[in-house]
């Protein structure tokens, strides 16, 4: 899994960078074919701002999340793709029996 992080009207520390790829670790666990990862973190007004593209097999997910916090937005972000992911994967199996 290739994951790549940057920053909109932001820099991007390697705390931030080493938080997001941890957290997307989670999503390799419930799928083993993601395949790239493109994440955006960025600033409006006073929200803090995350974004995915994440393409697994099969399939292109995107998600974003705004909080006050730039990890609380990460943190949503990922709940939303981890939901995404399975809901893909148990589309695969239905399919396929």
């Amino acid at each position: 899994m290739q994951i790549s992080v940057t920053g909109h009207h932001i820099d991007v520390t390697n705390a931030l960078r080493n938080y997001v790829e941890s957290k997307f670790e989670r999503l390799e666990r419930h799928f083993d074919h993601v395949t790239d990862v493109h994440v955006i973190l960025g600033i409006e007004k006073i929200n803090k701002k995350a974004e995915a593209t994440v393409r697994i097999s099969g399939a292109k997910l995107f998600a974003e999340d705004q909080q006050e916090d730039m990890y609380a937005a990460i943190d949503g972000l990922i709940d939303k793709l981890d939901r995404q992911v399975r809901k893909h994967k148990e589309k695969i199996k239905n399919h396929h029996r």
